[in-house]
């Protein structure tokens, strides 16, 4: 199961924030962008159950990370 996941980071962090999460284990991908949102991370996991502990607990728990938006692969 995939997702994108949308984060909104303190000012200034952005770049900080993808690089902390490059190379965390369910974290396939991670940039900084431009826009509403600061970062878009790509998560992988079996189950929307590891989806939502990728999330919960390495990317939210990330110095930086101010908000997540979790959009679910459909295909």
């Amino acid at each position: 199961m995939r997702a994108y996941v949308l984060i909104n980071a303190s000012a200034g962090r952005a770049i900080d924030v993808a690089r902390s999460l490059a190379g965390v284990s369910g974290i396939t991908n991670a940039d900084a962008i431009t826009g509403e949102y600061d970062v878009i991370a790509q998560v992988d996991a079996p189950d929307v159950a590891g989806i939502g502990n990728v999330i919960v607990e390495k990317i939210q728990k990330v110095d930086g990370v101010f908000k997540t938006i979790t959009c679910l692969a459909v295909r």
